[in-house]
């Protein structure tokens, strides 16, 4: 499964805004408006979504990476989002660590399968430290998305 499949180039930024849980997952929604994936009016009942998964463990997995995920009807393919928070968001996550990568996965109500090899796929490129520090320095949105891309291409 590639990353590429389901990151769409208008989904990801270098500068996310928020500095609490709830405001982060909600900015990575809007960039989900942004790229054409979701509708604006879908943006409140997805963070509720969200929020409720949180609910029941950090989806922060340490090391300063957080993957938010859910299930909604209002996507019918696996959509993703990733943001890079230059001073950290206090998330919950099991090291107690801030987080500074986001990665925002939402799949359709009826997907485990795909949903569950995203997660992983993502997973497991984010636990080598040289790609997150690099993700963590890109200096611009376009220059953020070539890193994925091609780290996705080269461990395909």
């Amino acid at each position: 499964m590639n990353i590429m499949g389901f990151l769409d180039d208008q989904a990801v930024t270098t500068s996310l805004k928020s500095q609490a849980k709830e405001e982060a997952i909600r900015e990575l929604v809007e960039f989900l408006v942004r790229a054409g994936s979701i509708k604006e009016k879908d943006v409140n009942r997805l963070v509720q979504i969200l929020l409720k998964r949180e609910s029941l463990g950090s989806t922060g997995i340490g090391q300063g990476v957080a993957i938010p995920h859910g299930k909604a009807d209002c996507v019918t393919g696996l959509v993703g989002a990733f943001g890079v928070s230059r001073t950290g968001v206090p998330f919950d996550s099991l090291d107690g660590e801030p987080v500074y990568l986001f990665f925002l996965l939402v799949a359709p109500e009826d997907s485990a399968g795909p949903h569950l090899k995203a997660l992983a796929r993502i997973s497991r490129l984010l636990k080598e430290k040289h790609f997150r520090d690099a993700l963590r320095q890109a200096k611009d949105d376009k220059t953020l998305f070539k890193i994925i891309r091609e780290e996705d291409e080269r461990r395909h």
